[in-house]
This record gives structure tokens, C-alpha cells and sequence, in this order.
């Protein structure tokens, strides 16, 4: 596993030597813009948003280590970072936090337990997504869980549906996002070929998105050609925001795990 301070940003995971996460031949590590692959962190903000950077600002801010890695006492490899509110951060957004990932690395599994704490004396909302780009073939991969939940289509003016379909398929720009679904979903066809089961706590909306064609080549830190190599599969809280009172935590966790690895 490889992680950039930058974002905090997974940019590396493999299993049985298989990479199974995507990163942009063109990504950008300059500090300034986030990473165009791996699993970046969105807070404050999820979206568009009028006083900031898109997605929020956790992305392109440099995290700090909290616990260096260390292997626990079943061979597991942990380790946690952190962001805190600092001058450029209340200067867009005026609130003080501390928000910490903890990675434990497992055979063929990754945790992610994200804490959210409000560290000031005002209340105060906020959104939140874990931001996974799946390596995959795109003419090859479906994400199963999602039949029955309510959705968002964002490409076609945000209509709200239904989800027909056990196997979402990847054949045009998607970007949806689908509200309260359940906790297991499923990618097949990612790395190798491989499936990988998405377990999540407090994180009720699911985000699936690929730019396609058109939108690939409108994006400077994407290869016009690399739509056809990842899905997003994110998982958050977006719909509805969650507030925090002075003092309170907010507790998430997403688990990857690869089936029939090694």
C-alpha cells in the first residue's frame, strides 16, 4: 500500500500483486490540485461549492502522521493520519476540526475508519465521501447492491429514480448518486478480474461514476483513453448533511475486501 500525505491520499493497494486501484498516468502531485485516482478523502463539502474547491478542501490538504505504521499483534499493518483546521482552511471555511483515517492493511482486505471530530464551540454541517477509483475493464465490470435504491442521475439534470438493474453496467458517462442503500455492495470485474466487496458503516449514499469519452478528454489530469481502465465506486454521506455540536465525533468505516484472492 502507498499513501500520499497530500489529500491523504491512497494511491496504491494490491493484493496477490495485483494492483487494485486506479491512478491517472497524468495525475498531478503538486499539492494544489487532488490526485486523480487512488482514494482521496472529500470534506467539507461534496460537490460544487460556492466558497471553496470543489469536493472540499481535505483533498488538497497536506495531512500529518498520527501513528506511524506498525504491525498489530494478528500481523495486521496500521497506521493514521490526521487533518486539523489550520489558517488557509478557516479562511475559506471558518470551523475548527480534526478528522483522522486510520488504514489497517489485512490479507486481501483494507479497513478505513474515519473519524470526524468538531474540536470548536460552535456547531457546525459538513458532507463527507470516501472517494474510491477502482482499477478495472470497464466493458467488463457491474456493481451489484444498488437494485431498489433512489438515485440522482447528475449527467441528465439530477432526475430522481429507481434503481432497476442487480448489475449496473459501465457504457456511457454515469455519475450517480444513490441515497441510503445498503451496507454491502459489490464491484465484479475489477483488477484481474477479481470481485471486491464494499462494506461501509454511516455512510448511507453511494456515488458510481465514469467520465466516459467526451468528458475524459475535457480533463487534463485524465488519459482521453484511461475511462476504460476504473469505475468509481465512493462511498459517503452527501445527501443529507451531518452536523456535529461542539465536541461531538463523527464515526465511518469502509472495508475492501477481495474475494477468492490468493
Amino acid at each position: 500500500m502507498a499513501l500520499f500525505f497530500s489529500g491523504g491520499t491512497v494511491t496504491s493497494w494490491k493484493c496477490c500483486g495485483d494492483e487494485m486501484l486506479f491512478l491517472s498516468r497524468q495525475s498531478v502531485f503538486d499539492n494544489k490540485k487532488a490526485i486523480r485516482g487512488g482514494i482521496p478523502l472529500v470534506f467539507p463539502h461534496f460537490g460544487a461549492w460556492s466558497v471553496g474547491p470543489q469536493h472540499g478542501f481535505a483533498r488538497i490538504q497536506m495531512f500529518k502522521v498520527a501513528q506511524c505504521p506498525l504491525v498489530d499483534e494478528e500481523g495486521n499493518v496500521r497506521a493514521t493520519i490526521y487533518l486539523e483546521d489550520n489558517e488557509e482552511t478557516r479562511k475559506i471555511w471558518d470551523h475548527k476540526f480534526r478528522l483522522s483515517l486510520t488504514l489497517i492493511l489485512k490479507q486481501c482486505k483494507l479497513e478505513m475508519d474515519l473519524k470526524i471530530k468538531n474540536t470548536g464551540q460552535s456547531d457546525f454541517d459538513f458532507t463527507t465521501l470516501i472517494h474510491t477509483y477502482f482499477k478495472t475493464d470497464v466493458t467488463k465490470c457491474c456493481v451489484l447492491g444498488l437494485a431498489g435504491s433512489c438515485f440522482s442521475d447528475k449527467v441528465n439534470g439530477g432526475d430522481d429514480q429507481v434503481e432497476a438493474r442487480d448489475a449496473i453496467s459501465i457504457d456511457r458517462n454515469i455519475d450517480n448518486v444513490y441515497m441510503n442503500v445498503p451496507n454491502e455492495l459489490s464491484l465484479t470485474g475489477a483488477a484481474s478480474g477479481r470481485t471486491v466487496v464494499i462494506n461501509k458503516q454511516n455512510l448511507p449514499d453511494t456515488v458510481v461514476w465514469n467520465p466516459w469519452i467526451e468528458k475524459s478528454k475535457s480533463m487534463s489530469d485524465f488519459g482521453d483513453d484511461e475511462y476504460t481502465q476504473m469505475v468509481c465506486v465512493e462511498v459517503g454521506r452527501v445527501v443529507s448533511p451531518c452536523r456535529l455540536g461542539s465536541g461531538q465525533t463523527f464515526d465511518a468505516s469502509q472495508t475492501l475486501q477481495v474475494k477468492n484472492c490468493c
